[in-house]
């Protein structure tokens, strides 16, 4: 299969349906039309030596060659999260019976959450599909993610959330100045209401996050095995 020679996703080369196997363009999709299955990224890699990973910038753009982004994505303005701290953790090693054990700390990465991670990714998919405002349905970290990875790569956010949320977690996603719209209900309904916005003309240049840019945010989510496999040698 191939994709429009514009964009540049690059080892990745469509999107396959987890339950059924049918076989998309990369898009803004992430429910398969046959069956309705979870879309998946799907890559043609050739697999990077742990010298030119070394070699990499210290966040997850390092496995570049593993995730669905162009080759200069480090270059590009973003917050560039990621290759954060593994620490050891005796004391709770020897408590839980434990030879030994270790601890991902993802509080390092920019709005000190795993949510970082996985932003990023989508977001240069939104960039790829020329997608113009970043959006999400989101109980805190994740909204605190998209407004400041929108703000800091100058596009548009509008943040999705359940009218009863914690001051504090409004005050760091408000902070970034894009829209936030709260819902009168738990976040099945704004996870409910951000579905049925995609596909409407009037938000056809927004990319939710965790609906229809969900197969490139999962991706994101790799980067940190990545790391504590890298980190472990």
């Amino acid at each position: 299969m191939t994709i429009d020679a514009a964009l540049d996703f690059g080892p990745a080369t469509h999107l396959r349906c987890r339950a059924c196997g049918e076989i998309y363009p990369l898009g803004a999709a992430y429910a398969c039309m046959e069956c309705f299955g979870p879309l998946e990224v799907g890559y043609e890699i050739s697999a990077p030596t742990r010298e030119e990973i070394a070699a990499g910038p210290p966040s997850l753009w390092r496995y570049k060659a593993m995730l669905p982004v162009p080759d200069n994505i480090a270059e590009l303005p973003g917050l560039n999260p990621g290759f954060t701290k593994l620490v050891r953790a005796d004391n709770l090693a020897r408590e839980l019976g434990m030879r030994r054990l270790w601890v991902k700390d993802d509080t390092g990465n920019p709005t000190h959450s795993f949510k970082d991670r996985v932003v990023a990714v989508a977001l240069s998919a939104a960039r790829q599909l020329g997608l113009q405002t970043l959006s999400c349905a989101s109980t805190g970290n994740l909204a605190n993610a998209v407004a400041a990875a929108a703000a800091r790569a100058g596009m548009g956010h509008v943040v999705v959330i359940p009218a009863n949320l914690e001051a504090g977690k409004v005050i760091t996603t408000a902070v970034y100045d894009g829209t936030l719209i709260a819902v009168d209900g738990n976040y099945d309904d704004v996870n409910r209401l951000c579905s049925e916005l995609v596909g409407d003309p009037l938000t056809d240049t927004w990319g939710f996050v965790n609906v229809n840019l969900r197969p490139y945010y999962a991706e994101g989510s790799k980067s940190l095995g990545y790391e504590v496999a890298e980190q472990l040698g």
